[in-house]
């Protein structure tokens, strides 16, 4: 570690752990658990991981994607202690595949639906944030997903704000934006005494002192419900009340393993991708191992589910914040994670009077580094083949959740994949020669039932009395169903009077 890169490092884990501690607060929240696991796994992730990690920005902790799962496999399993049970086995269960090598699967998504991820995820962030700059904090501050658990969406939502906007939290949350906006002025960014202060935090001193000042107004005054919800722990007693331990009653069963498959898998995707993205908003282009990291997240999890805490990823909007305010090392995300412990511990007092508004401030600008509208340019200068796989990774995670966003751009990926096959595999010329008409095809290596109907498109656009070439020298297999589209031409080419030549062609496909 460099002496010259810890100021750097203080300074983006100050950043990370404002962005953080109301994500691990409000996850716990949206998925009815104590507030305090949150906060026990954003600790783990951002020691544990980061210590055990290949990747040099990752931050790790609490994920609003796997919200859901956790509230329906608590619902499974009985109680929240099984369910620690279930994660702890999850954890063991991604140390297994990062074992056997099962991380390379990330390195398949197409850079398009990667950056669509990204760009989905910041546009979900400013949405969600909306609310909570506004004073309407009926939803949870982690809750990431379209439909909420009140019966509302993420679009109804805003909607419903209008009619309970806070004035107080209004206007914090414009000055926190006139705040952020200053400090991204040269002036501010090159000053050497305003340049070790992150934005985010004097953000968050401004918005403690309007709280307080905001105290003597009724119209201005804000409530707790505006305010950051933070576990009680004035002792020993208190922490262990906010403390859960795993009960393994149900290891025995069917329903247990099903909840562990199905945290070890959704976790393990999760983080591939979001180690994905994290190597892409790299600077340096760093290429993390994701075998190691899956070692590391299994062993978080252990941790986690040890000590009462959420299941852990990777999470890109820490990630993100932690590259965009200057990490240099993976010091940020240790000073974050220790923060994130000694804060609430230590003067919760001051923490419960940071008003939700200007953490939904620094949440937006967050979102607003993801989705820049150059990456849209971008995109679109790319082709349909770049754009259409990112735009419908947008959308599909907008109305359904990030891994069916990536499961939709990837399906679109593999449509051009397959369509440029089909269409690029084949060489086709044809030449008159001495008056008579040649053909000359020749088969790939591999020849498949997608390329069935080009071959028969190709066959009926051959004219009568011509030779036809088949050329089969690189070939090394053909499917069934073009082979029989191969031999019908053949056996039908004598009544048109066409002379049929095969050149090495495998008979036995």
């Amino acid at each position: 570690m460099k002496s010259n890169t810890i100021g750097s490092d203080i300074k983006a884990g100050i950043v990370v752990f404002l962005v953080a501690l109301p994500l691990c607060l409000g996850i716990a929240l949206a998925c009815n658990v104590p507030l305090f696991s949150g906060i026990i796994s954003g600790v783990i992730g951002g020691i544990i991981v980061t210590v055990l990690s290949g990747s040099k920005y990752s931050v790790s902790g609490p994920a609003a994607g796997l919200t859901l799962i956790v509230i329906s496999s608590i619902a499974t399993l009985g109680n929240y202690q099984i369910f620690l049970a279930a994660v702890m086995f999850a954890g063991i269960l991604q140390i297994l595949l990062g074992l056997i090598k099962a991380g390379g699967i990330g390195n398949f998504v197409p850079n398009a639906v990667i950056k669509g991820m990204l760009a989905g995820i910041g546009i979900i962030l400013i949405i969600k944030q909306i609310p909570h700059l506004f004073g309407y904090d009926k939803d949870p501050e982690g809750d990431m997903e379209f439909f909420q658990l009140d019966g509302e969406n993420s679009f109804t939502e805003l909607l419903n704000m209008i009619n309970f906007i806070t004035p107080g939290s209004l206007i914090i949350g414009i000055i926190s934006f006139i705040l952020l906006y200053i400090c991204g002025k040269p002036f501010y960014r090159d000053s050497k005494i305003f340049t070790n202060i992150p934005a985010p935090l004097l953000v968050v001193v401004f918005g403690i002192l309007l709280t307080i000042s905001f105290k003597a107004y009724d119209l201005l005054r804000i409530d707790p419900q505006h305010l950051v919800n933070l576990p009680t722990i004035k002792n020993l007693s208190d922490l262990q009340t906010n403390l859960s331990f795993p009960d393994f009653s149900f290891i025995g069963k069917g329903i247990f393993w099903q909840v562990v498959l199905t945290i070890g898998a959704v976790a393990s995707l999760e983080t591939l991708l979001n180690i994905e993205a994290t190597d892409k908003l790299d600077p340096e282009k760093n290429e993390s191992n994701s075998n190691k990291e899956l070692v590391a997240q299994g062993a978080g999890n252990i941790i986690a589910g040890l000590l009462g805490g959420l299941p852990i990823t990777s999470v890109i909007v820490r990630s993100s914040a932690n590259i965009n305010s200057g990490a240099k090392t993976k010091l940020s995300i240790i000073i974050h994670a220790v923060l994130l412990l000694v804060s609430v511990i230590v003067f919760p007092q001051i923490l419960a009077l940071i008003p939700n508004a200007c953490l939904a401030a620094i949440l937006i600008a967050t979102g607003m580094k993801l989705t820049k509208l150059s990456i849209f340019k971008e995109q679109i200068s790319y082709g349909l083949e770049q754009f259409l796989p990112f735009i419908i990774t947008i959308i599909v995670m907008l109305i359904s959740g990030i891994l069916k966003g990536v499961g939709a751009g990837l399906a679109v990926s593999i449509f051009f994949i397959i369509r440029d096959n089909i269409k690029f595999s084949f060489e086709a010329t044809s030449e008159t020669i001495e008056g008579r008409l040649f053909y000359l095809v020749k088969l790939p290596q591999h020849v498949t039932f997608f390329n069935k109907g080009y071959l028969i498109k190709f066959f009926n656009s051959i004219e009568p009395e011509s030779k036809v070439i088949i050329d089969g020298s690189i070939n090394k297999t053909v499917n069934r169903d073009s082979k029989d589209v191969i031999t019908d031409f053949i056996s039908v080419a004598k009544n048109k009077k066409i002379d049929v030549e095969l050149f090495k062609y495998i008979h036995n496909g």
